[in-house]
């Protein structure tokens, strides 16, 4: 198994992990990458654009005019799509941008970002982070003393101070183990994660 260093939040190595190799040491697949990036900004689109069609625009309730005798080609309403405030022909309607993407090729392609990460020396293990209170001031000088500009953070049960502390930083997002992502973890240069955060990823990755 890999194994990496584990630190304190004052940066100082307190121990070292071992990193389960189907989780972190696997081969990387940039095209399973590709399409669970996909799959997840597929999933964020609303979809809510719409037109009013002919059905949906007021009025036209009657000929505009006898059918024969006048010279004009005949109609039935004046909301059809080629009068002036006639309903939109065949324009967008509300629907869903999501596609299936198979269970085996997300756990697939979130190995492979991880596995990118390790390589890449971009992931820092710590063994907890506890802040005092909530003061984004402090959680920086905490990021500082880590040496981490910016980070996506995995812990594994939910921490009020930390969370708090994180939200209005915009190069840091703090994630709780059952929503760690691929997305999330490409958008960000380094990945913090914390031990029992990683006996989290490990389990729903390898089961």
């Amino acid at each position: 198994m890999a194994k990496i260093a584990i630190f304190d939040i004052t940066n100082k190595q307190v121990g070292e992990a071992e990193l389960n190799d189907t989780v972190f040491a696997t081969e990387v697949k940039p095209y399973l990458v590709h399409d669970m990036v996909r799959y997840q900004l597929a999933a964020r689109r609303q979809g809510s654009h719409a037109v009013k069609n002919r059905a949906a625009v007021a009025g036209g309730g009657k000929k505009p005019y006898r059918q024969k005798g006048t010279g004009n080609a005949r109609q039935g309403t004046i909301r059809a799509p080629h009068f002036v405030g006639g309903g939109a022909a065949f324009g967008p309607t509300p629907r869903s941008y999501a596609f299936k993407l198979n269970r085996k090729v997300k756990k697939a392609a979130m190995c492979s970002v991880l596995s990118s990460r390790f390589q890449d020396e971009k992931i820092k293990v710590l063994n907890k982070i506890e802040l005092e209170k909530i003061s984004t001031k402090g959680f920086t000088e905490v990021l500082k003393t880590l040496e981490l500009d910016s980070a996506l953070i995995v812990i594994g049960e939910g921490n009020t101070n930390l969370e708090l502390s994180a939200r209005n930083l915009k190069n840091v997002k703090v994630l709780r183990a059952e929503g760690v992502n691929v997305y999330d973890v490409l958008k960000y240069p380094n990945l913090v994660l914390t031990e029992d955060a990683i006996a989290q990823v490990e389990g729903a990755l390898v089961k």
